[in-house]
């Protein structure tokens, strides 16, 4: 599933440009996607849209959740995301990267997609970069840079 979505980023960057799901669901098809994975993306991206569509609302009437506020994980978030898929959201919210909305929208959507018994760093940068899309906001450099690398090829120093 993972890389239709990445297709459908690189494709249709800017997210109004994406075509409705019959559309999409054709042109990936096409493209040579297995029909299975394109169907998991489609009913994934459609679930992120209305999450997507929530966080503008309550946006527009909630007010801010404090900055000292703490996020207490449940056992199964911990069990299925791993030390450091929550490690990594931590760090994204330290850094500015993500508000309390569009952390909540990036934990939802990754237990969604999580069918291993952990999702991987990769995995979940390109679930924060969907969540970035569909809400219509393009990450600053620093930001894309951090999520297009691949953790694979890194070596600790």
């Amino acid at each position: 599933m993972f890389e239709v979505l990445v297709f459908v980023y690189e494709n249709y960057w800017q997210g109004d440009a994406c075509p409705e799901p019959p559309q999409l669901k054709r042109k990936l098809n096409a493209v040579g996607f297995a029909e299975d994975k394109v169907q998991e993306a489609l009913t994934w991206l459609t679930a992120l849209n209305l999450a997507a569509n929530e966080c503008t609302l309550a946006r527009n009437q909630a007010p801010k959740a404090s900055p000292a506020s703490l996020r207490v994980y449940s056992v199964h978030e911990q069990d299925h995301l791993g030390a450091d898929c929550l490690a990594y959201i931590g760090f994204l919210e330290t850094a500015g990267y993500l508000d309390a909305l569009q952390r909540e929208i990036v934990l939802e959507r990754a237990m969604a997609a999580c069918q291993e018994p952990e999702l991987s760093i990769d995995d979940l940068r390109i679930i924060v970069l969907m969540v970035y899309w569909s809400l219509g906001i393009e990450p600053d450099a620093l930001l894309l840079d951090e999520l297009c690398e691949d953790s694979r090829g890194r070596l600790a120093h």
